[in-house]
């Protein structure tokens, strides 16, 4: 049985490994990290799952803005190699998208794979424009109340907080 909870400043550094190992080396090199240097993840969205006290799986939400709009950025996930394929990247994806709706956001978006990305109802994003050199048809979306996406676009930008 997994244990779900939010990602506590404790687990940083096991949680930067599971990336390591889940995902190719470089990965600190593609676009979106750009957005996440020296932004902390949301509070209470990015979580991790252990299963005896061991982690399985995380997920990782940022703020940024889309053309002045606020956004979820969803990234990374990752599970442990050894629960692939039992659901669980599926729940935290569930998971994070519902608690990210009852925090009171508006919509999410993703670089990532449509085929698989589609059935959490996430879709191309059209004239949202994150840094290069990111794949268009990888930059995906999700309304987290209905119409959020609707007229924004517009370049993805690091998150400040207003002054």
């Amino acid at each position: 049985m997994f244990e779900i909870r939010p990602e506590e400043d404790g687990d940083w550094w096991e949680v930067e490994a599971l990336y390591d190992l889940c995902f190719a080396p470089g990965r600190e090199a593609l676009s979106s990290y750009r957005l996440r240097d020296d932004v902390p993840a949301v509070a209470g969205l990015s979580q991790v799952a252990r299963e005896d006290g061991i982690l399985a799986g995380a997920i990782r939400f940022w703020p940024v803005h889309v053309g002045g709009a606020d956004a979820l950025l969803l990234g990374p996930v990752a599970v442990h190699p050894t629960h692939q394929g039992e659901g669980l990247g599926g729940y935290l994806i569930r998971e994070g998208i519902e608690a990210g709706r009852a925090k009171g956001w508006s919509r999410v978006m993703l670089v990532g794979d449509a085929p698989y990305y589609a059935r959490f109802g996430f879709s191309k994003l059209h004239g949202v424009e994150m840094p290069p050199p990111t794949n268009p048809d990888r930059v995906l979306g999700l309304d987290l109340i209905p119409g959020a996406w609707k007229g924004v676009t517009g370049a993805v930008t690091r998150w400040s907080r207003p002054e």
